[in-house]
């Protein structure tokens, strides 16, 4: 059992490495790496490396390319898109349900992650707020009852945040990020689960509405409700190329 046990030890802790250096931009959009470069520099053999880069290339992070290697890729607007649309279907009303479900303990630890971010952004430490943001939601959607949604979920974000896609200190300061959680925390510890729903619908609209702008460029103005983006006269056109 030890030797499981580190085996999966080491896994988790590549998986993690390869996962920070993407959205750090260590391994920047449209590089090409080969495994045994990548175990090389982390230290592992080939295996754990292979593993976790099969986790990444599902999550739309990287692609295998026959006889050359690892592709890191570039997240688009039609991406972003989908990944946000699918987030508001899942997020708001797991968020709904999780108010109804959480306990003390689990809002004690939302307040945590959040107190983290807090320091985070204090700190100018946009990769630690990211970190605890990221906790913030899994707790929120694990505490719905369901695992499964919060993994997926987890996966989705990993599309966004990487080098290049963020709006910390582009469209937003970290104060106001941090800002969009305390106001769905509020709401969350106040036992009002239409407006934690609502407050999380908010943000994640408002996430999406600043990503697909700084990603699309000027022409883009506005997102309805199903992500379409609609011109400047206010005729739909559909969902932004890419």
């Amino acid at each position: 059992m030890r030797l499981l046990q580190q085996a999966e030890t080491v896994n988790v802790q590549v998986l993690g490495a390869l996962r920070a250096a993407v959205i750090t931009g260590e391994l920047a959009p449209g590089t090409l790496h080969s495994v045994q470069s990548l175990a090389t520099q982390l230290g592992v053999s080939r295996t754990p490396v292979r593993e976790a880069l099969i986790k990444l290339a599902q999550q739309g992070m990287v692609r295998f390319e026959r006889n050359r290697g690892v592709r890191v890729l570039q997240t688009s607007v039609h991406d972003l898109e989908e990944v946000f649309t699918l987030r508001l279907l899942l997020e708001v009303p797991a968020t709904r349900r999780a108010v109804a479900l959480l306990d003390a303990a689990g809002r004690r630890e939302l307040r945590k992650q959040l107190q983290g971010m807090e320091r985070a952004a204090a700190a100018d430490d946009e990769y630690r707020l990211w970190e605890h943001d990221r906790r913030f939601h899994r707790l929120l959607i694990a505490a719905s009852g369901n695992g499964r949604l919060a993994e997926y979920v987890d996966g989705l974000r990993d599309m966004v945040l990487r080098s290049g896609v963020s709006t910390a200190g582009s469209s937003r300061s970290l104060d106001a990020i941090v800002a969009e959680h305390a106001a769905v925390l509020i709401l969350v510890e106040a036992g009002d689960a239409e407006g934690a729903a609502a407050a999380m619908r908010a943000h994640l609209l408002h996430t999406a509405e600043l990503l697909i702008r700084q990603e699309a460029g000027a022409e883009a103005v506005g997102v309805d409700l199903d992500m379409g983006w609609t011109s400047p006269g206010g005729q739909g056109e559909g969902p932004t190329p890419d």
